[in-house]
């Protein structure tokens, strides 16, 4: 039901963006502004895109949920971070995340990552 809930919200608000964007447009044509145009890509382009992104936003921080969208965004999120340290070279980062795109789901990839851990 809370994900019905979220869809109609999301629904809401791009209808509203929608809403905006076509009233700002077309009164800028009514009144004769020649660049009227501008008023589309800015709002079907980044308006509605960023407050889409915000609802996502708001929704994952109100469920309290902090974490990336899935298991594979965390296990290259913590690769990157790893990286970023040092902890890794160029060559054992690029092998490490071919071989977690390779795999079907984040724990063959971690069970990969642990197993030539203690390899080394």
């Amino acid at each position: 039901m809370a994900e019905d809930e979220d869809d109609e919200l999301e629904t809401v608000v791009a209808g509203a963006v929608t809403m905006l964007t076509l009233t700002v447009a077309f009164g800028l044509m009514f009144a004769g502004v020649p660049y009227f145009w501008v008023a589309f890509p800015v709002g079907f382009g980044g308006l509605l895109p960023m407050a889409l992104a915000a609802t996502r936003r708001y929704r994952r921080r109100r469920d309290g949920d902090s974490r990336p969208a899935s298991d594979e965004d965390d296990a290259l999120a913590t690769l990157r971070e790893r990286y970023a340290r040092g902890d890794l070279t160029d060559a054992e980062f690029e092998r490490q995340v071919e071989r977690l795109l390779e795999t079907e789901d984040s724990a063959t990839a971690r069970e990969r990552v642990d197993h030539e851990r203690e390899a080394e």
